[in-house]
């Protein structure tokens, strides 16, 4: 997964799939963006502080393999956006007891309401893991004389942790993941984070 996960799935966004989102929502398109420009980075970095560990790796792994590889993001968009696509379920697994905290935080920094963001993860949710199996699982041909590259649940744990890293370092995504992480040291992710976060990327609208 050479191409950083956030930005290209952003990339992939634009265009008709941010309109729809946006309509979906009741926001302008910039207002809508800059809410799914700050929540992939949340996903995507939970997801990677989930995969961190071996049994985190396997478990998403399979859950990737077993119920997103081959899913047709642009049919799943359709879904999500008539309400389908398991969002609440799949956000309870990748965040947790952090949920409703991230909804009221990245609300916060982004200027949503709460019932918005909350709509927005669970748009956003589905498709994050479909696109992350697609990025795994897609065939790539190997090189000449080569044995093609299985995925494996290390080299899954090893790819987020690589785009976590890119999140950090990125302007696109700033700190959040860093506020994933726990910014004020206290051992939980909660508003105080998120909102700390949010004025710093988003001068606190």
């Amino acid at each position: 997964m050479s191409t950083p996960l956030t930005r290209d799935m952003l990339s992939q966004l634009q265009g008709a799939p941010l309109a729809n989102i946006s309509r979906q929502l009741g926001l302008p398109e910039d207002q809508a963006e800059d809410a799914i420009s700050a929540a992939l980075p949340l996903l995507v970095g939970a997801l990677g502080r989930n995969a961190s560990q071996p049994q985190g790796a396997e478990a998403l792994f399979g859950a990737l393999q077993r119920d997103h590889a081959g899913t047709d993001l642009g049919g799943l968009l359709g879904a999500v956006l008539g309400g389908g696509g398991q969002g609440a379920g799949i956000l309870g697994h990748v965040l947790g007891g952090q949920q409703g905290n991230a909804v009221r935080g990245l609300g916060a920094a982004t200027g949503l309401d709460n019932d918005r963001m909350g709509q927005l993860l669970k748009m956003l949710a589905p498709l994050v893991m479909a696109y992350l199996a697609k990025r795994m699982f897609s065939s790539t041909p190997a090189p000449a004389g080569t044995s093609p590259l299985q995925p494996t649940p290390a080299s899954l744990g090893t790819a987020l942790g690589e785009e976590s890293q890119r999140i950090r370092q990125d302007s696109l995504g700033g700190g959040l993941l860093g506020a994933v992480l726990d910014q004020d040291g206290d051992g939980d992710l909660d508003v105080n984070d998120l909102m700390r976060l949010g004025s710093s990327i988003f001068g606190g609208r």
